[in-house]
């Protein structure tokens, strides 16, 4: 198995090199500009551009994988409203040739998808469940996935998650968890929604599942997430309770009144039974994580 990996400078891109390293298992990062993985090897790093249809032949070409994990996407949800356009070259037309690319050369590609593309009414979903998106971004990932699945002979995967946490390098984004955990320490007041409930992912379970897929040579939809489905305001609870930081700062508020530009689906959180089944997939819970963190 010969991986290659998309966006290796974000967080679940450093997860999975780490991973490779950890499992002496043969890749290639790839991301936008220079390396910013310091245990990124630089002689397995380069640079790639996934909205250039060149660029992208010729470094699939070159390296030759056996898979490519997709983990680049513009995922700012607002950004997304607000610059769809932009959302559609990373998000559906860089997918549209990245997957036709491996389509061609008979490489197996795995997209990383979103919660959102439910419209949260239902939650928790299973992969069967019928996507309803409700945002330029969320139709953006579907439309992606659509590519993905209706390429004839395409070998693919599609791995849908939620609220990826943890630490990295040189990141252009922070997370939840990682967010909460230093406005608390600071004494920041916050005002946090009680009223959207998302099963917070841990990175490093994340990377594992999608190079479990990969070794197994499993094909279709998997559901990556973590154990518990809480509250936004639930999740920054249990992370005070957990370091012994106070809430007297922290009120509850409610999402209609934040005047976002896309909207969110309430309720999301998944039914984990098939990546328990097929991949052996036992996510840790926040307060295991936080503690590793």
């Amino acid at each position: 198995m010969k991986l290659l990996i998309t966006g290796s400078n974000g967080l679940l891109g450093q997860k999975i090199v780490d991973l490779c390293l950890a499992k002496h298992l043969e890749f290639l990062a790839t991301s936008s500009g220079a390396n910013r993985n310091s245990k990124c090897p630089d002689q397995a790093y380069e640079a790639l551009d996934i909205t250039d249809e060149q660029n992208i032949q010729t470094v699939l070409k070159g390296y030759a994988p056996t898979h490519v994990i997709h983990t680049a996407a513009m995922t700012n949800v607002d950004q997304c409203e607000l610059h769809p356009e932009a959302c559609d070259l990373v998000n559906r037309q860089a997918v549209l040739m990245l997957a036709k690319c491996c389509q061609r050369l008979g490489i197996h590609f795995q997209l990383l998808s979103t919660d959102f593309v439910f419209d949260g009414l239902a939650g928790p979903y299973a992969e069967s469940d019928q996507p309803n998106p409700l945002s330029v971004y969320a139709r953006s990932k579907v439309e992606g996935e659509n590519i993905v699945q209706q390429l004839d002979g395409l070998s693919y995967s599609i791995v849908r998650t939620i609220i990826v946490y943890g630490k990295g390098e040189q990141l252009s984004r922070s997370n939840l968890i990682l967010w909460a955990k230093e406005a608390l320490e600071k004494g920041d007041p916050l005002q946090i929604v009680d009223d959207q409930f998302r099963a917070p992912t841990w990175a490093d379970d994340l990377a594992w599942a999608c190079v479990r897929i990969c070794e197994l040579n499993e094909q279709g939809i998997f559901h990556i997430a973590g154990p518990q489905t809480l509250s936004i305001y639930q999740i920054v609870e249990r992370i005070a309770a957990f370091y012994g930081l106070p809430m007297q700062q922290v009120s509850k508020l409610s999402s209609s009144t934040l005047q976002q530009p896309a909207k969110r689906p309430p309720h999301t959180g998944f039914i984990l039974d098939k990546a328990r089944a097929v991949l052996g997939y036992e996510p840790h819970t926040l307060e295991q994580t936080l503690a590793l963190l």
